[in-house]
């Protein structure tokens, strides 16, 4: 099965996808189970959860005071701006797993010196909205310190969702079969789409535009 472990919708303050379109999409694409990583909101997930068509983990993507980090399996929001050590304790309180995302991202990447220090449970080893030279210092950073992996598609709208995934058992029939699976570090990582120069430029300006928007405050 595969399971996209990164994904936006609505909620997110750049997100396009609605409820009924994250579902489609995903069954349209063969993804068995998506975890929705709203910035620094838990909206979707009581929305989705009971949907009876893909499984749904309950996730976020918070903004620590340092960059992103995606929390797996919470049961309550995270609040952003805090430190990187007391967000991931949060995570932990709330149930869930602390992952350094993107971490070689520049302007949300939380670095490699961090994620180093710190102790996350794993790395985001693919993104789909990462160039291809980050995502492979991220997979190789992951299985030097030999951390379990994710990958996702990032998608903000729903035509990336699946382009990023790891490949879980059909087995696993609950998000926490999949999680469990995650944290065994047997998962298979893919990802279709990276972000590439082009592309970049024009994510970087437009980072710019948004970042001189919100007064200077980190998304």
């Amino acid at each position: 099965m595969k399971a996209d472990l990164h994904v936006h919708t609505c909620f997110s303050n750049d997100g396009k996808t609605t409820m009924e379109e994250l579902l489609e999409y995903a069954e349209r694409h063969g993804i068995g189970c998506v975890a929705v990583t709203d910035h620094n909101e838990f909206e979707a997930y009581p929305r989705l959860k009971d949907n009876g068509r893909i499984i749904i983990i309950p996730a976020e993507e918070v903004s620590s005071a340092e960059g992103h980090i995606v929390a797996l399996g919470i049961d309550r929001l995270i609040p952003r701006d805090l430190p990187i050590q007391e967000t991931i304790d949060l995570i932990h309180e709330a149930g869930g797993y602390a992952f350094a995302a993107h971490p070689y991202r520049w302007w949300s990447g939380l670095g490699e010196k961090n994620t180093l220090k710190y102790p996350f449970d794993g790395i985001e080893a693919r993104n789909g909205r990462s160039i291809p030279s980050a995502n492979r210092r991220s997979e190789r950073l992951a299985r030097k310190v030999g951390k379990p992996m994710t990958a996702g598609s990032d998608a903000h709208s729903p035509h990336r969702i699946g382009e990023g995934y790891v490949e879980v058992p059909d087995t696993c029939k609950t998000w926490q079969d999949v999680l469990e699976f995650i944290m065994a570090n047997k998962v298979t990582i893919v990802c279709s789409n990276s972000r590439h120069f082009q592309a970049t430029v024009r994510y970087g300006v437009k980072s710019i535009g948004e970042w001189l928007l919100r007064g200077c405050k980190r998304m």
